[in-house]
């Protein structure tokens, strides 16, 4: 049965088949989840990830590529580059709409059950986190709707502020 749901949560410490690290295009790290994601992972990801650099150049906004999760507790990491916003003209919601939907694909491909998924671009790439959640959680419920993998989505917002738009997004009250 498809579950989709709000977690507050640190994404390094989740047991689930496949989390989302929100990336930036070189796939070298970065701050915020990537920063934390990379540490907790170990030298091993970066090295994973560098391959894919070397292989394809990195990866588009939009898009998604996926590595093993080396010392986290979940099986894969999925790394997606959200749009930075630009204030909503410049194909903002379809690139976000696009990593969700890029992520899920992948989860399924390797048939991953469970994905916990960061606040894609609403950090340092100041997507407004209302109008992210409410993307979020559309393309997760459309995805739900036509796939059954996976089955388990959780949506985790590190810190308390951030679970708000989230939950309301969740509960249709944005």
């Amino acid at each position: 049965m498809a579950s989709l749901s709000v977690i507050q949560a640190d994404i390094t410490t989740l047991a689930v088949d496949a989390i989302v690290n929100a990336a930036n295009s070189s796939l070298l790290g970065g701050g915020g989840v990537d920063g934390a994601i990379h540490r907790a992972a170990g030298p091993d990801l970066l090295k994973d990830c560098q391959k894919i650099r070397n292989a394809q150049g990195g990866c588009h906004t939009g898009q998604a590529v996926i590595t093993g999760a080396h010392r986290l507790q979940a099986l894969h990491v999925i790394h997606t580059v959200g749009p930075v916003w630009q204030g909503g003209a410049h194909g903002e919601d379809e690139l976000l709409a696009s990593c969700y939907r890029a992520s899920l694909a992948l989860a399924d491909q390797n048939q991953c059950d469970s994905i916990a998924i960061p606040a894609i671009s609403t950090g340092i790439f100041g997507f407004p986190s209302d109008r992210a959640a409410r993307i979020a959680v559309r393309e997760c419920r459309d995805w739900q709707e036509s796939h059954a993998r996976p089955g388990s989505i959780l949506l985790v917002a590190y810190d308390p502020a951030a679970i708000h738009p989230l939950q309301d997004a969740l509960d249709g009250n944005s």
